[in-house]
């Protein structure tokens, strides 16, 4: 089996013989509402090239490509056949140079492909001049494909003076499609952000938001009986619960969910290894320096509005809208009535490559933040209370002196605890802030569970009468293993656990 790591042009794909998820059927219906103007915002590497690849092939009547996929009985190949204009913005030339002028050149490649030759002037819109032109060397309407259409912005987010100065230019180039309505049959733009309509398509009151809508919510992505249908083979030879957990759990409306395509192919393609295939390729850096910097950390599930997800704006960027439109986190349930969306990460790699880049972007030092975490790990399932406390100790001593919130320490603190047992749970089970109440983290080894209950500058005894009082561990009353509370002082002067007390049941 040949998997399509990385290949987003689908003639590539149909004739190098790799395996194909048809998602015709759902593209079909989706064009059935006729013709109009289309937006789709989704993370990177979900497959939105590949897409509108096989809407170019589609429109220009390359039926040999689609032979044996559902739609190649479907498509009415010769009344549809339409000249296509497809601008993939990840081609333009623009870092380092005029964007406009790289818009320019790179429009023109396209339209050489047309057989198009464009004006030129200070005065010239060149995607307007060869929607024009196109409409009238072809007589036919124009189908409009404009992939990573805020690529010019994303890639500038650190830097939002160049940032503005592109969405502008941007804005200029797309300001055109409203008066080219007659030209033009089809629009799509696909991209990572959904800037609202005022920051770019001002004019453009037509442009449907297809991201949240039912019709597309699986038109990117692999669903799990896609997975097994497709993929039958190398998924028998694997924990299919593992795979769920690990690459699974992505959604548009909180109830069909989908894999993260780049991540599950190179986990077959790896011959079933676990590993963070799809953070690596893109660490977001501004993001993490940017939660850094608000002392910001999406610690549990959090309802927002739709507003809140869709909201992409340049001079006041959310970090709940980034972590969600970027793919960090993903739509866990809707609630019509109140049209309130529930986000939460989407599954174990992304959850956990967050997290180590958190801990990394805050601790310093020789150590490496994860080495840290498998010593708690290692710690906790021998039972030794006072290395667990030396560890925790050392990973705040790893702290810079100037990262303490001055009037947050114990914010500050319940996050950095947070965010290490969580990380924790990959490796044992650790649930944070679950249970009867509140407990700061319950974990689990094969021979004991925790019960830790963490207080600032009060006292260790308080903390551990706090996990009796309330009932903390009673759950696990009939569990075979040792049950073992642990209290814990952290004082906010020294910055230091200073002192614990333990008790086994």
């Amino acid at each position: 089996m040949k998997y399509p790591i990385g290949i987003q042009d689908f003639r590539e794909l149909r004739e190098g013989g790799y395996v194909y998820v048809d998602k015709t059927k759902t593209l079909f219906n989706i064009l059935q509402q006729g013709g109009g103007y289309y937006h789709l915002h989704r993370p990177r590497r979900f497959g939105k090239s590949l897409l509108l690849s096989t809407m170019n092939e589609l429109y220009r009547g390359n039926r040999e490509l689609f032979e044996g996929l559902w739609i190649d009985n479907h498509w009415d190949w010769e009344e549809m056949q339409r000249p296509v204009i497809w601008l993939k913005f990840s081609s333009f030339k623009y870092k380092g140079n005029d964007l406009k002028k790289a818009i320019q050149e790179g429009i023109e490649e396209v339209a050489a492909g047309l057989n198009i030759e464009l004006d030129h002037g200070a005065f010239v819109n060149p995607l307007q001049d060869l929607i024009q032109k196109a409409y009238n060397q072809y007589g036919q309407k124009v189908v409009l494909l404009i992939d990573e259409y805020d690529k010019p912005i994303i890639d500038y987010l650190d830097e939002p003076g160049q940032a503005e100065v592109n969405r502008d230019i941007l804005k200029w180039l797309y300001s055109i499609l409203k008066d080219s309505d007659p030209y033009l049959e089809l629009v799509l733009i696909t991209g990572v952000s959904a800037f609202s309509k005022v920051s770019i398509f001002s004019d453009l009151n037509n442009l449907y938001n297809l991201s949240l809508v039912a019709a597309a919510r699986t038109l990117l992505g692999i669903t799990q009986d896609e997975l097994e249908h497709y993929f039958a083979e190398p998924l028998a030879r694997v924990d299919k619960a593992k795979v769920r957990q690990w690459y699974n759990g992505y959604s548009w409306g909180g109830t069909e969910k989908v894999y993260n395509p780049f991540s599950i192919l190179s986990f077959f393609q790896g011959g079933g290894e676990y590993s963070n295939f799809w953070f690596e390729t893109g660490t977001p850096t501004f993001l993490i320096r940017e939660m850094k910097k608000r002392a910001y950390y999406f610690p549990e599930r959090i309802e927002v509005s739709q507003n809140k997800i869709n909201a992409f704006d340049l001079t006041r960027l959310d970090p709940i809208s980034v972590l969600f439109q970027t793919g960090y986190l993903t739509i866990l349930k809707y609630e019509p009535e109140d049209h309130l969306y529930t986000l939460d990460y989407p599954n174990m790699e992304v959850r956990q490559s967050m997290e180590q880049s958190l801990l990394h972007e805050y601790l310093e030092g020789p150590k490496d933040p994860l080495a840290r975490v498998a010593g708690l790990r290692n710690a906790l399932r021998e039972g030794d209370i006072e290395g667990m406390v030396r560890i925790i100790n050392a990973l705040f001593a790893s702290m810079p002196y100037d990262l303490w919130p001055q009037q947050q320490t114990e914010r500050f603190f319940h996050f950095i605890i947070h965010l290490t047992f969580d990380l924790l749970g990959t490796y044992i089970r650790s649930e944070v802030h679950t249970a009867n109440g509140r407990c700061d983290a319950l974990v689990e080894t094969a021979d004991r569970i925790y019960a830790l209950e963490f207080k600032l500058d009060k006292s260790a005894a308080e903390a551990l009468q706090q996990i009796f009082d309330k009932g903390y561990l009673q759950p696990y009353a009939d569990s075979p293993k040792q049950r073992v509370a642990v209290g814990m002082n952290f004082s906010s002067e020294e910055r230091a656990v200073v002192a614990w007390e333990s008790e086994g049941i």
